[in-house]
């Protein structure tokens, strides 16, 4: 299956620029409540991935306790923890299984590695559920426990 199918397009998404401030940082993913958000260049490039736990270590290491410094520090210099690699539009869904297992969504980008959008990993398992067949076992099985209470209803 093709990957288009469960994109949530650029349009859609929170994204930062990579010479963003990290106080801008800060409130887009506190406005939005995101646990990580992806990182463009000014060319649109996808060129990483910012989390929290990101924004946590620098706030730490360089000991900004006033929220007003972090209006000096661009994107590009806050080190990253993990790597969110990203996926070309034309992989397959199951390209996919295996990286969200480590993150939590896939950024997608086109040939020339322009940020396309994201694959959010609930959409992935949602796709696993529903070919899995487990769904329709759940209800086979509903509707017997349903139909047996019912008939020692009638006993």
């Amino acid at each position: 299956m093709n990957i288009l199918f469960f994109i949530t397009p650029k349009s859609e998404t929170a994204y930062l620029y990579d010479d963003c401030s990290l106080r801008q940082a800060i409130e887009k993913i506190e406005y939005h409540k995101y646990t990580a958000v992806p990182v463009l260049n000014k060319k649109g490039c996808y060129v990483g991935t910012l989390t929290e736990g990101d924004l946590l270590r620098i706030v730490k290491e360089r000991y900004l306790l006033n929220y007003h410094e972090a209006e000096d520090i661009p994107l590009w210099q806050v080190p990253k923890r993990w790597n969110y690699e990203p996926v070309n539009i034309n992989s397959n869904i199951e390209d996919l299984i295996e990286m969200s297992m480590r993150q939590n969504f896939v950024p997608v980008v086109d040939d020339e590695g322009i940020f396309i959008g994201i694959i959010r990993r609930r959409d992935i398992i949602q796709y696993c559920y529903q070919k899995s067949g487990i769904r329709e076992e759940e209800e086979a099985r509903r509707s017997a426990r349903k139909q047996n209470a019912e008939q020692q209803i009638l006993q």
